[in-house]
């Protein structure tokens, strides 16, 4: 904090080549009269991490005015100065911190007793300690250049008369009452040039203080570090500097090396130093008691689940409504009554929502009406769609969350169609009896605060999963294009006589967890009816390898015109506003604009289109006293693993919605939120609705709708960073009521929507969510130069080889969901569920005997 009292900061001053303040090590007893205000009654010279930063002083530089050089005075230009905070290096959790420390101890270049008075002459021979040592490998190094790129007048026309300062230094300092005052005992000096193949620190202490100018009164330390210019983010100059500033921050550690005669003693006084800080870093150190908690990083304890959390029965309930009740009136009216409004972007993100789940709720009532043989068809799942959501938009916890039916929802129909088949059950109340024992599990997860477990799930294993399902929605685009081209490209005429294709064989082309649309578009869109399709006056072989190649670039097109309108708020064309609009408007319009392209602007040939038969009864209640006790039973089995899906994929989604990156500050409701589906499911299942629950990638996609995003810049690399979210359930009410007006529009103009265009919206949707999915970047490191690393936390952490090892060991996690999720076998997909669960010991019994423990929790930690 800048304003702390006392607390030190660290500056990194722009172009104090000739430093000047009123403290340095003679003058340092200043700090020491200090007394409580700077060190607030703390017995330690050691500075908390919260207390101390840096100011960095950054490309400063002269820059004259050649045209006006006549008419201004002699040697007048303009001096650039920038500065900016730096953290102090945290020596226990920045593995550079040691490494760098480790790597001028094996390198040493130290000058003890330097007699050198002047600036120059002090940096020329620490540049020919570098220069001229045994090791040396910079045998091209030219020391004039190097000097001059030191100095801000390096490149100047004005001979003689340039402005003589240090480029870029780090300096100490520390905020007082009135103002701020510099440690003038020590400098260091970065630097950046191409012609060094390596980094190189070089430390001099002089023989007596040096009067160098303003803030740098009394000089005794001077660090200099040089780096090339591409190096990794945590190996920059920058890095390294920041680690030597930190050490030199301590007023006690630089007496003692004045004391120290020898280079050894040198070096085992920052050894010495690095451990007090590793310490400080730790929360050990003992002189450290008197420091208020807030300044000290003391990380935080993970106790173990026990008995007693999941009693009181609703104590979870209790809490989650003592949460956000109070804030409920509040999730009507932000964004719509006072300053900030934002009813632009509550329409945008409704119509995205809309969009974003009618077609699956389509797909999925076509898939439905086949496997079910009309049971469950397109018009009850719209309707159990908006009726779910409806009644989760109103009632809920947490209404950022989208609820869905997904695929493995289906695969569980298809599993009770074939049980009633086999043995004479009828459907309608089977289905209902699966449905009542799914919602009583629920209900007693929900009662007994079982959400708690979903702790257990850390960082990595959600996006192992998030990422599982992304990769699903590229999978089955691609293999719906291909069928595409199996049917139509490899014969000169359409074969309309191949339209029917076995549910089950379908069922295992792909059907995962959450993969939205696959199974329906692969069953009922394929089929291609003919009386359902787009019928061209036009002989069959219009439908051949025209509709393969048509049906390539309609999905393509669509990726492209969603995901590029998508990035359009980046780029410099239109107002801010406009861009915002088209941005968040990207997945409507792609789908409107492609549609209509392919049903209107390529009308002879023929495209496929969703299987629709209307419902004869909309509302009709399952018989629930037909079945015998037997059934009852094998119900209660499936209900169970039923359950098991509904509890990992609500709290999961959910989990993934809250993420502290999104700051989200109106609070969860995960037992809730249970609760609340079981109720919803259980109407569902009495009227022969399909299930529904929080849906991935659609519930954190909402989130990113609703959020100001603002684009920030770290050592060169830009990234995205949430500001703040509407925490809304407009939104979600909205698009609810409009999925239920689309029961108006059946069949047509619904039917006018091509399935290339839903292949493409697979595409855009695993393409925008992986947009901040750790493992993917992680992944996607490995095909990175080192300088082109992002400065995450990770990276700052973890050892590089570490990094990608754990990386590997989630890509071995993917691919055992893979094996399960994906199997052909329809009953290997029932337990997947208890798969997921299994990756919990794998996380907390088998990972940490790969890797440290404490490698692992830096890199499932949010920053």
């Amino acid at each position: 904090m800048l304003a702390l009292l006392g607390g030190f900061l660290l500056v990194v001053v722009g172009s104090p080549g000739y430093l000047k303040c009123d403290m340095d090590d003679a003058s340092e007893t200043h700090e020491e009269s200090l007394g409580e205000e700077a060190f607030d009654t703390v017995n330690s010279s050691i500075v908390s991490g919260e207390s101390v930063r840096f100011f960095v002083h950054v490309n400063l530089q002269v820059q004259p005015s050649q045209a006006a050089e006549s008419e201004l005075p002699d040697g007048c230009g303009l001096l650039h100065t920038s500065r900016k905070y730096l953290k102090l290096k945290n020596f226990e959790e920045e593995i550079r911190a040691h490494r760098d420390l480790d790597g001028f101890l094996d390198r040493a270049s130290i000058i003890l007793n330097e007699t050198a008075t002047s600036l120059d002459d002090v940096l020329r021979a620490m540049l020919l300690r570098l220069v001229h040592k045994p090791d040396n490998t910079e045998s091209d190094c030219n020391l004039d250049l190097l000097m001059a790129v030191l100095f801000t007048d390096a490149g100047t026309p004005m001979e003689g008369k340039a402005v003589h300062l240090l480029s870029d230094t780090i300096q100490g300092v520390t905020a007082t009452v009135t103002g701020v005052q510099y440690q003038q005992s020590w400098l260091c000096i970065i630097c950046t040039s191409k012609s060094l193949l390596k980094r190189h620190v070089c430390i001099s202490r002089l023989v007596r203080p040096q009067n160098w100018g303003e803030n740098c009164c009394e000089v005794r330390f001077v660090i200099l570090v040089l780096a090339p210019p591409k190096m990794k983010s945590t190996k920059t100059a920058t890095e390294v500097g920041r680690t030597f500033a930190t050490m030199f921050l301590d007023i006690t550690f630089r007496q003692k090396l004045l004391k120290t005669r020898t280079e050894e003693e040198f070096k085992e006084a920052l050894v010495h130093q690095r451990q007090l800080l590793t310490m400080m870093d730790q929360g050990l150190t003992p002189s450290l008691k008197h420091y208020s908690i807030s300044s000290i990083c003391i990380p935080k304890s993970h106790q173990p689940l026990q008995q007693k959390d999941f009693f009181p029965v609703g104590k979870g309930i209790r809490e989650d409504f003592a949460r956000r009740f109070p804030v409920y009136p509040l999730d009507f009216t932000d964004g719509i009554i006072g300053k900030n409004k934002a009813v632009g972007k509550f329409i945008t993100t409704t119509l995205f929502l809309y969009f974003a789940c009618l077609l699956p709720t389509i797909a999925f009532g076509s898939l439905n009406d086949e496997i079910t043989y009309g049971a469950i068809d397109v018009q009850k799942t719209i309707a159990g769609q908006s009726i779910g959501g409806l009644l989760y938009a109103l009632f809920s916890g947490q209404p950022l969350v989208v609820l869905l039916t997904t695929a493995p929802l289906a695969l569980y129909t298809h599993v009770i169609r074939g049980i009633c088949d086999d043995y004479d059950l009828d459907f309608n109340t089977f289905y209902a009896w699966t449905g009542l024992w799914n919602s009583f599990f629920l209900t007693l997860y929900a009662l007994f605060n079982f959400s708690l477990i979903m702790s257990l799930f850390k960082r990595s294993t959600e996006e192992i999963i998030a990422l599982f399902i992304s990769m699903t929605f590229v999978l089955d685009a691609v293999k719906g294009i291909v069928k595409i081209f199996q049917k139509y490209y490899g014969t000169s005429h359409g074969n309309h006589n191949a339209d029917h294709i076995s549910v089950l064989s379908l069922l295992g082309l792909g059907t995962s967890l959450n993969t939205s649309f696959h199974t329906a578009l692969n069953t009922s869109l394929l089929a291609n009816p003919p009386e359902l399709t787009s019928v061209s006056s036009r002989s069959a072989e219009h439908s051949s390898r025209e509709t393969a190649v048509l049906s390539l670039l309609i999905m393509l097109g669509t990726l492209w015109l969603s995901y590029t309108l998508y990035q359009f708020k980046k780029s410099p064309y239109l107002h801010p506003y406009m861009r915002e609009i088209l941005s968040d408007c990207a997945l409507p319009i792609s789908v409107l604009t492609f549609s209509i392209i392919s049903s209107y602007g390529f009308q002879e040939i023929n495209m496929s289109k969703f299987r629709y038969n209307p419902s004869e009864r909309l509302f009709k209640i399952a018989e629930m006293q037909s079945l015998s006790l037997g059934a009852i039973g094998s119900a209660m089995g499936l209900g169970f693993l039923l359950s098991m899906l509904f509890f990992i994929e609500q709290n999961l989604v959910a989990a993934l919605a809250n993420a502290p990156e999104n700051r989200l500050v109106k609070g969860t409701a995960y037992h809730w939120d249970l609760l609340l589906i079981a109720i919803i499911n259980t109407g569902l299942s009495l009227f022969g609705m399909p299930w529904i629950h929080a849906a991935y990638p659609h519930s954190p996609l909402h989130v990113r709708a609703l959020a100001v995003v603002e684009e920030r810049v770290e050592n060169g690399h830009i990234y995205e960073t949430i500001v703040n979210v509407w925490e809304t359930r407009l939104t979600t009410l909205g698009a609810s009521i409009l999925v239920g007006f689309s029961l108006l529009l059946l069949p047509l103009p619904l039917q006018w929507i091509p399935k290339p265009v839903l292949y493409g919206l697979f595409l855009y949707i695993a393409l925008t969510s992986i947009d901040a999915n750790q493992l993917f970047e992680r992944m996607a490191l490995l095909l990175k130069d080192q300088a082109s690393y992002p400065p995450t936390h990770y990276i700052r952490r973890v050892p590089q080889r570490k990094i990608h090892y754990f990386t590997g060991l989630q890509v071995l996690q993917l691919l055992l969901l893979c094996a399960f999720g994906m199997s052909p076998l329809p009953y290997m997909k029932m337990i997947f569920p208890l798969i997921m669960m299994a990756m919990i010991p794998i996380r907390y019994k088998l990972l940490p005997r790969i890797i440290e423990a404490k490698y692992l929790d830096a890199m499932d930690a949010e920053h």
